[in-house]
């Protein structure tokens, strides 16, 4: 009885997620009366301001992901190996994203930052850019740390300290070579669940005026009928794309470990 209540829950979440997609997917094909084409793909594809936005937003994941890697590594690793007792303390600060919303965030950063304050960082573009990164970094910050934290729970980080540091290595070479490369999958998973984020966000890019692809996303939606549903699919696409590699490269880690 239990195996076939499972089983009904299991088929109603996938027909609960997937009818949508489905007459989403659908109707973005029908843009040709009488046939089903791929019309819609083809004028999103062939618009140049999907490609500004896309790569905009794909530049400023990159930074996002590297300014996380710089912050959280260190900040992860002190912790776990310095200060345990500060962890409650430091996963409080990383939850906070999620409690405030992001909203809230940027209009703190309007607000300190404009062109009247005393530093203007939104009266240039690499100013605003700057900016946003940041934001974009708050937005992660819960996601990256919790990878890079368990991560680290599989190694043995005491161990390999002492042992680097009676070979004479420095903080940073241990940080670099030892550290980073024993938890590259859980950094790999925090940077494409920061990437999903990022290609995603709408608020902070609309409100700083930025190009990016959440607002572009929703100014094709509130203008055409067949193109926003085609470009819905591709940034499904993209997410679930990231969610793929992670769990291959997940994967991937694992079978390596197992070889070794």
């Amino acid at each position: 009885m239990n195996r076939i209540f499972a089983w009904i829950a299991l088929i109603f979440g996938c027909l609960y997620f997937l009818l949508p997609l489905i007459g989403m997917t659908e109707f973005s094909l029908k843009m040709r009366r009488g046939v089903y084409s791929l019309d819609a793909y083809r004028r999103v594809f062939e618009d140049p301001a999907f490609w500004a936005t896309f790569g905009y937003s794909l530049t400023l994941a990159a930074a996002t992901i590297v300014v996380g890697v710089v912050l959280v590594v260190p900040t992860a690793y002190w912790v776990r190996l310095k200060l345990p007792q500060a962890r409650p303390i430091v996963e409080f600060i990383t939850l906070l994203p999620l409690v405030i919303p992001a909203i809230v965030v940027v209009f703190g950063y309007i607000r300190l930052y404009n062109t009247s304050s005393f530093l203007p960082m939104t009266g240039s573009a690499l100013g605003t850019d700057i900016l946003l990164t940041m934001g974009y970094t708050t937005l992660a910050l819960p996601y990256m740390y919790r990878s890079v934290d368990t991560g680290l729970r599989t190694i043995d980080v005491a161990t390999l300290t002492e042992a680097a540091q009676s070979l004479g290595a420095g903080w940073i070479t241990i940080l670099a070579k030892i550290i980073l490369p024993n938890v590259m999958v859980a950094v790999l998973s925090g940077a494409f669940l920061t990437l999903a984020i990022v290609m995603g966000e709408f608020t902070m890019a609309a409100l700083l005026n930025r190009p990016a692809f959440g607002p572009y996303m929703q100014l094709l939606g509130a203008n055409r009928a067949y193109e926003p549903p085609a470009l819905a699919v591709i940034a499904f696409a993209i997410t679930w794309g990231c969610m793929g590699l992670m769990q291959l490269v997940t994967r991937f880690a694992k079978h390596e470990r197992a070889k070794a």
